[in-house]
C-alpha cells in the first residue's frame, strides 16, 4: 500500500474577488510560487471565489426587495462565473494547469 500523504503536495490557497488588486495576488503567486517550476510545481494550489448572497447585495429590506432580488442573484452569478473564468486564464497563460 503506497504512503499518499509523502505523495501529496502542500496547499496553497488564494482567495480571489472581481478586484485588480485580487488579480495581482493570483498572478504573483503564480509567478513566485508555481509558473517557474512547472509542470513539477512543489504545491497544489486551490483558487477560491466566495458568491456573495442577494440579500447582503441588496443591503435593504422592504417594498420592492423580493422583486429585485431575482436580477441582482443573476448578476453576482455573472460576475462569479466570469472571476473564475479570468482565473483559469490566468493560470493557464502561466502554464498552471488546472487538476
Amino acid at each position: 500500500m503506497a504512503n499518499t500523504e509523502a505523495e501529496e503536495k502542500p496547499v496553497m490557497i488564494v482567495g480571489i474577488d472581481d478586484s485588480d488588486h485580487s488579480f495581482y495576488a493570483l498572478e504573483w503567486t503564480l509567478d513566485h510560487f508555481l509558473a517557474s517550476s512547472a509542470p513539477n510545481t512543489p504545491f497544489k494550489l486551490i483558487v477560491v471565489h466566495s458568491k456573495p448572497s442577494p440579500t447582503s447585495a441588496i443591503g435593504f429590506a422592504g417594498p420592492g426587495a423580493a422583486d429585485v432580488y431575482p436580477f441582482v442573484d443573476s448578476d453576482l452569478k455573472k460576475i462569479a462565473a466570469r472571476v473564475v473564468e479570468k482565473a483559469k486564464e490566468l493560470c493557464h497563460s502561466k502554464s498552471v494547469r488546472s487538476g
